[in-house]
């Protein structure tokens, strides 16, 4: 019997009817934008209705391949620490998404911390919410979704970036990583904005240890800095250059309460 991940935040993050979704979806979408082909991409994964619009205009400049990779924080403490779902499918309002099977096999043969878990997966929005996005955009792609936890200085990310690259180039097949990411929560707008924006310059720079310093430094309350700094790591690996932020934002623009803020950065690495 298959195994199908169901959706645990439509109706709560996103809209759970289909043609609401749809039509919210398009409003993010700027269908006017140049596609390009990029190796990985930061992309933040809050309630669409702050983070959708930050969501939308980075996907929006992407060719999405045969294959996503999604790496998210594990925000529930559920399952595996270094988690690679386990599912056949998952499912969406917009319809299901196979999972890259041999890739899964690859990434927990060659990785000694990643492993094929669903609990870490059952209850976590941070994946789910990317893929309509994928969806609206692409008809025929496959998702290998992966949780991570763990501190901000830790040797697994770098472990897990290499084996990444290294499945991707072995397997031939055109492959893009996204990490999914909020930036600061809930500090004021003005602290976040300068927060965020120093770490998001290491981030452009590809400087995975900077990008560790900065969040120390500055106790970044960024909760996916594992999905960014693996996200450095392998696309350097595989040829990445340098990152472009497309956007940032922060949760004032929606809720226009700036006291308590959460950040929001669209950024594509190429």
């Amino acid at each position: 019997m298959e195994k199908i991940r169901d959706p645990v935040v439509s109706g709560y993050f996103y809209p759970s009817g289909k043609a609401h979704l749809l039509r919210m979806l398009e409003t993010f979408i700027d269908n006017q934008a140049v596609k390009e082909k990029v190796v990985a991409a930061v992309v933040p994964h809050a309630g669409y209705i702050y983070s959708g619009k930050t969501a939308g205009l980075t996907y929006s400049k992407i060719e999405i391949p045969e294959t996503v990779i999604i790496l998210g924080p594990n925000h529930t403490g559920y399952g595996e620490p270094y988690s690679v779902s386990d599912h056949d499918k998952w499912l969406t309002p917009l319809g299901e998404v196979e999972l890259d099977k041999e890739i899964v096999e690859n990434l927990t043969k060659k990785s000694r911390y990643l492993q094929k878990d669903e609990i870490a997966h059952i209850r976590e929005h941070s994946i789910e919410v990317q893929i309509p996005f994928l969806q609206f955009l692409k008809r025929d792609f496959k998702i290998v979704p992966i949780t991570l936890m763990g501190y901000v200085d830790n040797p697994a990310w770098y472990e897990i970036g290499e084996v990444i690259s290294e499945v991707i180039r072995e397997s031939k097949k055109d492959c893009l990583i996204i990490a999914s990411s909020d930036m600061t929560h809930y500090e004021p707008h003005k602290v976040a904005e300068s927060k965020d924006k120093y770490v998001i310059e290491a981030i452009c720079e590809l400087d995975e240890d900077e990008v560790i310093r900065r969040i120390e430094e500055k106790d970044v309350s960024m909760c996916g800095y594992s999905g960014v700094i693996v996200s450095i790591v392998a696309s350097k690996l595989l040829g990445a250059k340098k990152g472009q932020l497309i956007y940032y934002t922060t949760s004032a623009e929606t809720s226009k309460d700036y006291f308590q803020v959460v950040g929001y950065a669209g950024i594509l690495i190429k």
